[in-house]
């Protein structure tokens, strides 16, 4: 399997403490990039604390993030979610263009969501299960459009996917019995599938058209 992530982009808010695991603290921070379209993705990030003392950062500084996509539930909300992270193995500050490009392997979890968006573009939703060491897996959800969305709605439960893509963020409005509330989503924006660029997604021309309610 293959989960790694590469970001470059700008620290929204300075590290704050988030767990501890195996004697060590991590801690968690959201980074913006910036997309070809100008639109910014607001990503969170969790590092040791042995690599923050190497690659000491604090609000507003540069910084080049390569690690992997991570998945976890949160049991501590008020209904169960999945957060999305990108776990940092290296950093270093630097200056440079915004960067956000991950390439995973994994194998399909859950039967595609095929269906199309206000506007009439095509859209497909697949959740991947990547594999970590001593048997634990992280629940990646991805999003394709147009021709490549076509390709993922043939996919089954338990076939193998291999793709390219961005991890980004989307707020949405969530519609609760009594008040709407504004929520944000984490997901994979899958560009390219099994190394085949011929149908690359074009998701950025479609930027605004999501309004989920879940």
């Amino acid at each position: 399997m293959e989960n790694e992530i590469l970001l470059h982009g700008r620290l929204a808010l300075a590290p704050r403490e988030s767990h501890s695991n195996h004697g060590e603290v991590f801690y968690i921070f959201p980074l913006r990039v910036r997309r070809l379209s100008g639109t910014e993705d607001r990503l969170n990030v969790v590092a040791g604390e042995r690599l923050l003392r190497l690659c000491p950062v604090d609000e507003g500084d540069e910084v080049t993030v390569q690690g992997q996509v991570r998945s976890f539930n949160d049991h501590t909300a008020v209904a169960n979610r999945l957060v999305i992270t990108a776990f940092a193995r290296q950093m270093r500050k630097e200056r440079g263009p915004d960067e956000n490009h991950l390439r995973l392997a994994g194998v399909l979890c859950k039967p595609p969501s095929f269906r199309r968006t206000p506007l009439g573009r095509d859209i497909c939703d697949m959740m991947l299960a990547v594999n970590r060491p001593y048997g634990r897996a992280d629940y990646l959800p991805c999003i394709s459009w147009g021709a490549l969305a076509y390709r993922c709605a043939r996919l089954g439960v338990g076939d193998g996917v291999a793709l390219e893509g961005r991890l980004q963020s989307r707020t949405y409005t969530k519609r609760l019995e009594d008040r709407e509330e504004l929520r944000t989503a984490f997901e994979v924006s899958v560009m390219t599938m099994d190394g085949d660029d011929r149908e690359s997604n074009s998701a950025n021309e479609y930027e605004g058209e999501l309004t989920a309610d879940n």
